[in-house]
């Protein structure tokens, strides 16, 4: 039999919310790296994983417009040029993400396998998942819609379960799906993990393009006639496939699971025990780390005194624990987060929370990411701000004005291009410029390492939108 080509699918949304305040809707948990021994983020890791695999191609990302060039750059800073990236102009689960990248893929191959992941998961066992996966491919070659259960370790309420039709032996093996449960409660959840049918929903499948567009044809047409439409009126746009939108809107908000999983008489089930974690919450990261003699877990600047059981993680400032016990702390710049670790699913409700009430440090971090590199709020007040600017080598802002503020460049370190009304001009290390109010200017790094400079605003407003674009080579003209 031959093999086919596989095409990952990394879907990429999600806020992370439950990881506030260090995962922010600007900049969630998949593009954070956890933990201080690992350089690469969660999506990093994820693509590394399956790295290995025989007849992999081109991964098809699934992403939101805010996000769209940290993936972009996240890709490239793992050395890999060939990706595609599908821009979704707003969530709509699982379902419409996954057709989207088995339309896509048609383009690339006949008929490819996808093996379907999620950004922001963990894997301990690298060799055993990578086994689980051969043996979900040959399945998939069967034309089975394969789906990939955890193996339960606890009694867990936060994910869903999948009950095979027969027990699981010692040996890898994949049986028909008898059913879907939700997330049960606590005592419910108590009975299934000592039924060894049932398994944790990783949110891992794998299937061919054409049997699952099929399925999704079959049980839920209007959705495959949505991205049908958005794929065929979609536009490239630099590294990005830009769907319709209007064609998109009409989607149903649903997952694959309840759109075909649940429904289909093909679905195959293999367990899959890995140290698999979907890293969703504080007290998730806390059991997977690596502790001291007392139970913590430390990342940064901490010193404790007669403290245990904790996670501590300072970003910035100095945090000090006396006499603490099952704690969650979480320094950043702008926030702080004291939490037991009991009640660290609840952080999300306090993310709504902020959001509700319109504060900022709810959405988006003082360290704000840009394709050309970053920004960081120092000190601000309602007419003028003080920003740290880094500005990769070969890379440049938009031409731009403003109407409500002046700006005040200082030089820190690197060289700096400045193009001002008519004029242009090179500054180099403790040089100044200004920005006169409704001067077309842009700043780019013609060096060859980072560009860092201090940026004084001042004005009547000092707000993100008070720009004006007149060229951006990344395509941000709105």
């Amino acid at each position: 039999m031959k093999i086919s080509t596989i095409i990952p699918v990394i879907l990429c949304g999600g806020s992370g919310s439950r990881l506030w305040p260090l995962s922010r809707e600007s900049y969630p948990k998949q593009f954070l790296s956890l933990k201080k021994e690992d350089k690469y983020s969660l999506l990093q890791n994820t693509i590394k994983r399956i790295s290995t695999l025989k007849n992999l191609k081109t991964p098809i990302l699934v992403c939101n417009e805010e996000h769209r060039f940290i993936v972009a750059e996240q890709m490239r800073e793992l050395n890999i040029q060939d990706f595609i990236i599908l821009l979704e102009p707003f969530g709509r689960n699982t379902a419409p993400a996954i057709i989207l990248a088995a339309l896509k893929s048609l383009e690339i191959e006949d008929d490819p396998t996808l093996l379907v992941l999620s950004s922001d998961h963990e894997i301990k066992k690298n060799n055993q998942f990578l086994t689980v996966i051969n043996m979900g491919l040959r399945f998939a070659e069967m034309n089975k819609l394969v789906t990939f259960g955890v193996v339960p370790s606890s009694p867990e309420t936060g994910y869903g379960y999948i009950k095979a039709t027969k027990h699981f032996g010692k040996n890898i093996e994949g049986f028909e799906i008898e059913s879907f449960i939700e997330k049960p409660d606590k005592e419910t959840a108590q009975k299934l993990i000592k039924d060894n049918r049932y398994t944790w929903n990783s949110g891992i499948f794998m299937f061919k393009s054409v049997e699952i567009i099929k399925e999704i044809k079959k049980f839920s047409p209007e959705i495959l006639l949505c991205c049908q439409n958005a794929i065929n009126k979609s536009i490239l746009d630099l590294d990005f496939q830009r769907l319709d939108k209007a064609s998109f809107e009409k989607c149903d908000d649903v997952s694959i699971d309840i759109a075909v999983m649940e429904k289909t008489s093909k679905g195959i089930v293999i367990p899959l025990d890995a140290g698999w974690s979907d890293v969703g919450s504080w007290d998730v990261i806390w059991e997977n780390s690596k502790k001291d003699t007392n139970g913590n877990h430390i990342e940064g600047k901490v010193l404790l005194e007669n403290t245990k059981n904790s996670y501590l993680r300072s970003e910035d400032r100095l945090v000090v624990g006396i006499d603490l016990n099952d704690l969650i702390i979480i320094e950043t710049r702008d926030s702080i987060l004291i939490s037991n670790k009991k009640s660290s699913q609840k952080i999300k409700n306090i993310v709504n929370q902020l959001k509700k009430n319109k504060i900022p440090e709810g959405k988006t971090h003082s360290k704000v990411y840009r394709p050309w590199g970053n920004y960081l709020s120092v000190v601000e007040d309602s007419k003028w701000q003080v920003k740290l600017i880094q500005v990769k080598p070969g890379e440049k802002l938009s031409l731009q004005m403003h109407h409500h503020r002046s700006e005040h460049w200082i030089i820190v370190s690197g060289t700096a291009k400045v193009e001002l009304d008519d004029k242009e001009l090179v500054l180099y290390e403790n040089q100044s410029i200004y920005i006169p109010l409704g001067s077309k200017h842009r700043l780019s790094n013609p060096g060859k390492i980072n560009l860092k400079l201090i940026e004084v605003q001042s004005g009547s407003y000092v707000g993100e939108d008070d720009i004006v674009r007149f060229e951006d080579i990344y395509g941000r003209l709105k």
